[in-house]
């Protein structure tokens, strides 16, 4: 079902929200640097290693498997 007011459409899917998959929580990993590496911890069924910043937010996640990294609490 769409339903169209002024400039918007309004899409009504024929499920409801406990139809959903469940989504499980990203992997949090405290660290002691800013930069990190992340190559999805799975050999070879995780993904290219990347290396990322974590600029002034205190954490950075990981684009390809959500992994989030945290730096600790006693090193800021």
């Amino acid at each position: 079902m769409v339903a169209v007011t002024g400039a918007q459409a309004i899409i009504r899917l024929p499920f409801s929200e406990s139809d959903a998959m469940p989504v499980e929580a990203p992997d949090i990993v405290e660290v002691e640097t800013t930069r990190v590496a992340c190559d999805g911890g799975g050999g070879a069924l995780g993904h290219p290693k990347v290396y990322l910043e974590m600029g002034d937010e205190g954490f950075v996640e990981c684009p390809y498997c959500d992994r989030r990294f945290v730096l600790k609490a006693e090193t800021h």
